[in-house]
């Protein structure tokens, strides 16, 4: 699972060897907290994301990790599992993607984390 930690200003998405290999992003991905629009708990994860995958790894209903593509540009999804609950987090200027989704047993304890980061920000 991936982790979440805040480095200075930034919100630093951790990944494992095999997660940057599924998701084709061979290093953490670091997201401005400045670029913070909203932090959401998704109680199935999988209806938060959006567009098609390119590049990644998606077999639906098991794993949708890489970049998604749709008409307001670029998500990065970090999704395994079935129906279940996950993070959801929205950017604006300044981050490399528009929206961060990740399937989590731990999703209300990763939004307070960058809910108090932004807020500290």
């Amino acid at each position: 699972m991936p982790t979440l930690t805040v480095e200075d200003d930034e919100l630093v998405v951790g990944l494992s060897g095999l997660e940057r290999l599924a998701a084709f992003h061979f290093a953490d991905v670091r997201f401005p907290l400045a670029s913070i629009t909203d932090v959401e708990v998704e109680p199935d994860v999988w209806k938060a994301l959006r567009g098609i995958r390119a590049p990644g790894t998606g077999i639906p209903g098991v794993i949708a990790y890489g970049t998604r593509r749709h008409s307001g540009g670029r998500d990065l999804a970090l999704v395994t599992g079935g129906h279940r609950p996950g993070l959801r987090v929205d950017f604006g200027e300044g981050s490399p993607y528009a929206r961060l989704v990740i399937s989590s047993s731990d999703a209300q304890e990763q939004a307070e984390l960058v809910r108090r980061a932004q807020r500290g920000h």
